[in-house]
Parts: C-alpha cells; sequence; structure tokens
C-alpha cells in the first residue's frame, strides 16, 4: 500500500483538480491511500500554480523544501506549473521523481505507478474537454464546494498565461454538472460556488456545439450560439439556461458565481436569479483597469463608462448585490493618468472587495514584448494605493451590516477555555479570498456549533476586513 499526500496549490480551479487526482488515486483502494500527514506518505503530489512569478516560485519552493524534508519519498510536481514547463523540468529538476500535467487527470495512477516502480514518469497529455469525476475526496472546508463548469479560456487577455497552460475554452456538459450537485446537495453541501476560467463564455466554445444541444434538449429552451456583449441575439446564453436547471433541484443550499469576464456578462442569468433567491447576490468580475488606453492594450473590448453602466444595470435588478474584482497595476504602458483613472474608477464603481496586484511578466504572452514596462517599485507602490482606497469601501460596506442577522456558514471551532468562538462566512463572503463572521456563543449552544453548520448571527461590530457577531 503507497501512502500519498496532496500539497495543494494555487487556485480554486487547481484545488478542484487535486481533489479529482486523490479520487482517482483512492478508488485504487488496494495499491493507493490517501493521508493528510506528509510524514506518513510514500509519495508527495505537489499540485502547483504556474500562473504568475510569485505562484511559480511558491510552486519551486515547495518542490525544494519537501525534497529536503523528505529525501526518501517520492514526489511527483502536478498541476499548472508542471503542464507549463514540463519539458524544461524534467532535466532541470532533479528533485521530481515525475511530472504530470493538468491534461486528463485520471492519468495519474499510471504516472504515479511509474513513479513507485522507480521509472521517472513526464506526462503532458492533450487540452481536450473537461477532466472531472464525481469527487470523494474535499480539502475544503465542511459544507462547502467548488463546482468545475468549464476548462481553458479563449478571452487572450494579452498578460494571462491560461491559454498556454490549460488551453482554449471547452464546457463541461450540463447534464454532469446537474448531476455533481444532486449528489453534492444530497451530502449536505450547503454552499456550492461555480468556477470556470470565465462563467460567462460558457457552452460558447469552438467544440461546445454538442453541449449547446444537449442543454437545449434539457432545458426546451433556444440557446444562443454566441452572446454578443451583455445581451445574446436571441434566445439564452448557455450559463444562463444551465442556471435555470440548476434551479429546479430540490433542497437546502445556495449558489455562487465566480470569475466572470466583463466584456461578456450573461445579463440573462439575473432573470433566473431573481426566480430563486438561493442563487447569491455576489459577483466576481474581474476589470483589472480603469483606464480604456490599458484595456485596450490587455486585449480586452470594455472601458470604465460601459463597465460602470453594467454595474449600475445590476445593482438596480439587486441593490444588495456584492461585487468582488481584480485590479493590475504597473502593465506596460501605464502612465500616471491611466492609474489615477482606474483610482477613479474603483471609487466609482466601490466594489465589496478587491484584489489589488502588480503586474507579472509572463514570457510567451502577448504582453511579454510591450515596450515601456513600468519599474516593478511604482506598480507595487500603485497596487499599495488602490489597495488603500478599497480598504475604506470594504469598511463602510462592512459597517452597514453591523445590528443586522444573516446566515452564518461555520468552518471551524476554536478551542478557547474562556469563552465560545466559531468562525464562519456569510453570504456575502466568497471562501479563501473574502473576510470572516466571528460567531460567539454561550455554553448550552456548544451542538448548534459544528464545522458546517448554517446558524444565525447578528453582527456587532467591524475589525479590519472581519465581522464580530452573537449567536441568535
Amino acid at each position: 500500500m503507497t501512502k500519498f499526500f496532496i500539497d495543494q496549490h494555487g487556485c480554486a480551479k487547481n484545488r478542484v483538480d487535486g481533489e479529482i487526482l486523490a479520487t482517482y488515486l483512492g478508488k485504487e483502494n488496494e495499491r493507493f491511500e490517501l493521508t493528510m500527514n506528509p510524514e506518513e506518505a510514500d509519495l508527495i503530489i505537489i499540485n502547483s500554480c504556474g500562473f504568475i512569478k510569485s505562484a511559480k516560485e511558491e510552486s519551486l519552493n515547495a518542490v525544494l523544501q519537501t525534497k529536503a524534508a523528505y529525501p526518501g519519498k517520492k514526489i511527483i510536481l502536478a498541476g499548472c506549473l508542471a503542464e507549463r514547463y514540463a519539458e524544461h523540468f524534467k532535466d532541470s529538476l532533479p528533485e521530481v521523481d515525475g511530472i504530470f500535467g493538468n491534461g486528463e487527470l485520471s492519468s495519474i495512477v499510471e504516472v504515479a505507478d511509474e513513479v513507485m516502480a522507480q521509472k521517472k514518469a513526464v506526462v503532458k497529455a492533450p487540452q481536450k474537454g473537461v477532466s472531472f469525476c464525481m469527487r470523494e475526496v474535499s480539502f475544503g472546508f465542511r459544507n462547502s464546494a467548488y463546482v468545475k463548469t468549464t476548462e481553458g479560456c479563449s478571452n487572450h487577455c494579452s498578460f494571462c498565461a491560461i491559454p498556454l497552460i490549460r488551453g482554449e475554452l471547452r464546457s463541461r456538459p450540463a447534464d454532469s454538472i446537474i448531476e455533481e450537485i444532486k449528489k453534492l446537495v444530497s451530502e449536505g453541501v450547503y454552499e456550492l460556488n461555480l468556477i470556470g476560467q470565465d462563467l460567462a463564455a460558457y457552452g460558447t466554445g469552438i467544440d461546445d456545439f454538442q453541449i449547446r444541444k444537449d442543454l437545449s434538449k434539457i432545458s426546451g429552451l433556444e440557446i444562443t450560439e454566441k452572446p454578443n456583449d451583455f445581451f445574446p441575439a436571441s434566445g439564452v446564453t448557455p450559463l444562463a439556461a444551465l442556471l435555470g436547471e440548476i434551479s429546479k433541484i430540490e433542497g437546502d443550499f445556495v449558489v455562487r458565481l465566480l470569475y466572470i469576464h466583463p466584456d461578456h456578462f450573461n445579463f440573462d442569468v439575473l432573470d433566473v436569479m431573481k426566480k430563486d433567491n438561493r442563487f447569491l447576490h455576489y459577483f466576481d468580475i474581474p476589470f483589472q483597469s480603469g483606464s480604456g488606453d490599458i484595456i485596450h492594450l490587455m486585449n480586452r473590448r470594455g472601458n470604465a463608462e460601459t463597465y460602470s453602466s453594467m454595474i449600475r444595470k445590476m445593482r438596480e435588478v439587486f441593490p444588495d448585490m456584492v461585487l468582488r474584482t481584480t485590479f493590475m497595476t504597473g502593465f506596460p504602458g501605464e502612465k500616471e493618468k491611466h492609474f489615477k483613472e482606474t483610482a477613479n474608477f474603483l471609487s466609482e464603481i466601490k466594489p465589496d472587495w478587491s484584489g489589488c496586484f502588480d503586474y507579472s511578466l509572463e514570457e510567451d504572452t502577448p504582453a511579454y514584448n510591450l515596450r515601456h514596462r513600468v519599474p516593478s517599485k511604482k506598480a507595487k507602490k500603485r497596487a499599495e494605493i488602490l489597495g488603500d482606497i478599497q480598504q475604506e469601501i470594504t469598511l463602510s460596506k462592512l459597517e452597514s451590516y453591523v445590528g443586522k442577522t444573516f446566515s452564518i456558514l461555520i468552518e471551524e471551532v476554536i478551542p478557547n477555555e474562556e469563552e465560545c468562538l466559531a468562525i464562519g462566512r456569510a453570504w456575502f463572503q466568497a471562501p479563501e479570498v473574502d473576510g470572516a463572521v466571528v460567531v460567539r456563543y454561550e455554553e448550552e449552544d456548544k451542538a448548534k456549533i459544528f464545522e458546517g453548520a448554517v446558524v444565525q448571527a447578528k453582527i456587532l461590530s467591524v475589525t479590519g476586513v472581519d465581522l464580530d457577531s452573537r449567536l441568535v
């Protein structure tokens, strides 16, 4: 029996891949057994990120540190970094015994067998379809799960390496998404987070004809082949049709939509969401810049005016809407006037949450060859300024919740002899990226508080990006 441990890095999509790897290996239960303790493992799989420089460095450091800490264990470098640099690492990274990309994930069993048989395996499967299975392993918080809807991306933003790593957009069949959600709900999962490189593009890939055809048959709706900016020419977008099918599932659960490209937001999903309050009014829309010149250089079509108009229309439908976004500073050619335009845009749209990052120069992306690079120090300073603006906006938003009662999904119970404390999240907080809610409760309520429980708590105060509350 080979015990294996998976060291997770990167985004939510990579975490789903890690859970799929663990499930495939776990099915070979006469040969492989998952352990959550690397010291017990014979095989350590580092599920890496290869998106930006800092993430790549983190994953490579994980390899070196793992080899130093456990020199006798077998190591497989998996995930996006392995996919992106497989040919380079097979000779230049002797610390690993196997390299496994993120194409066909079921091949992990063969790779693990070869590695344990003292053979160095290098596998980079073609990027075709969407690799998925009914996961039997979760690396996240109890009763919260990510559900992958697509793979790859065809937006080709000039700064982004995702098409290099995960290929062009492919969508997952709607019936398999529905089947997985039903399974998760039957197991008691309360929070379902739909993910893809771009949810808005679900069902619009070049080879997604059959996906649209089957979805039309399931839903009885006319599915548009290619959505225009914001509105389909006719019919409904595949994403709206998919949400309609999810809405038909019975059960006590909520659905959050993550990662929607702003150039083709599916406005018809709002009609579906209005009819079912289990769809959270939470939208993750990465704008990256508020300067039309820089947005154009990023190979995006919008501008501050069109994006601001989009947010206003969304807030007319959902006044309580929560918006998360990201901004990038220091993109090649970004001058002070461009940065000020972004800062003004941020102040205008007032997102509840945003991440502000300095540009990462990535080889083989179109932006790599752009001139007029911005010094790293200046880019980081600009990101700090945006962070300060966002901090004030977030504080104001959070203060508006004080005195109100919300459903809180408990993620952790804190051992404390002096008082009873737990950590959880309200609907306006996505897992792992937004703040948290501290829940205080009495000794007699201990039976109600456990990981995965959903409780009612009244917000008492704001502490940084977190909230303090008491069980009601």
